[in-house]
């Protein structure tokens, strides 16, 4: 198997299908002083998606040799194998079908009951011809135009758990733990929360949690088809959701207009300009945009 490799400027594709052209253009990069991108843009066939790995804060185990980037790649090059072998399977089968796959990448050297085991988000799109399916599992939205009306479609559980340990850390007295010390307490209470039952899930090494992602099916004829989609890490999505300098319908129309990369520009002008506004631990953050736009069908 041979790992895709990770796009970090814009590139426009077309897939043909019944009548109609969905055209793809993606832009993903590092922060900047980072040569490593933990995010992934990928598209295989009808199949676009969006990978964010999670960043191993300094200092923590994750009882694997590998990291985050190794793990994104795989896991986009099994769902392109999955995809392949089994196209009318539901997006979650498929994606259960990758992250067990993985499982066997990691060879025998690799604890993958570890809690702080390479992990991702997801976020994939898949033209059917006449219909989307999507699916969205931890925090990389999927912004949505469609018959008029710009949404998004959102995994909101692992924000839902920082926010608890946010409150969680700070009602420990001040003086009682050194920063440090609270951040690594705040890490390890969210490692244990990672793919539980009143947590929140996440492609790691359990393929049950597929079965926990955000789906559906919209259609891309009619008077409520879908004219544009957005897939994002959420470094892309903190310039409405963090830095509130465009809304979901703005994101669109920038990433149409300009080009993803335009989006991931804004970003960095925001993470320079307002970094009050950053939240967790890092000042920067990988950034990819996927953009799809479909041609009219027929009623």
């Amino acid at each position: 198997m041979r790992p895709p490799t990770t796009s970090v400027a814009a590139e426009a594709t077309r897939v043909v299908g019944a009548a109609r052209t969905m055209r793809v253009r993606s832009a993903s990069a590092p922060p900047p002083g980072r040569p490593v991108n933990e995010d992934l843009v990928f598209r295989f066939g009808p199949l676009v998606g969006v990978l964010d790995g999670a960043t191993v804060p300094e200092g923590f185990d994750t009882g694997c040799v590998h990291g985050p980037s190794w793990y994104v790649r795989h896991l986009a090059a099994r769902l392109g194998l999955a995809e392949a072998a089994r196209p009318t399977a539901t997006l979650m089968s498929n994606l259960a079908a990758a992250i067990l796959a993985v499982r066997s990448d990691h060879g025998d050297v690799c604890d993958l009951a570890h809690p702080g085991t390479p992990s991702s988000t997801v976020c994939l799109l898949r033209d059917g011809g006449d219909h989307l399916d999507y699916l969205v599992l931890c925090d990389s939205p999927l912004v949505l135009d469609a018959g008029g009306r710009v949404g998004v479609v959102s995994d909101d559980r692992l924000e839902t758990a920082t926010a608890e340990l946010r409150a969680t850390v700070a009602a420990v007295p001040a003086g009682s733990a050194d920063r440090t010390t609270r951040f690594r307490q705040a890490v390890a209470v969210q490692r244990e929360r990672m793919n539980r039952t009143h947590g929140y899930w996440v492609a790691a090494a359990d393929p049950d949690a597929a079965f926990h992602a955000v789906t559906g099916t919209l259609p891309l004829r009619g008077p409520g088809a879908v004219r544009r989609a957005a897939l994002l890490s959420d470094g892309a999505s903190a310039v409405v959701e963090q830095f509130g300098l465009l809304d979901w319908a703005g994101l669109l129309d920038v990433a149409t207009a300009e080009g993803p990369g335009a989006v991931v520009d804004r970003v960095r002008a925001a993470e320079r300009d307002h970094p009050d506004r950053l939240r967790r631990h890092k000042p920067a953050d990988d950034a990819s945009v996927v953009l799809c736009e479909f041609d009219a069908g027929a009623p």
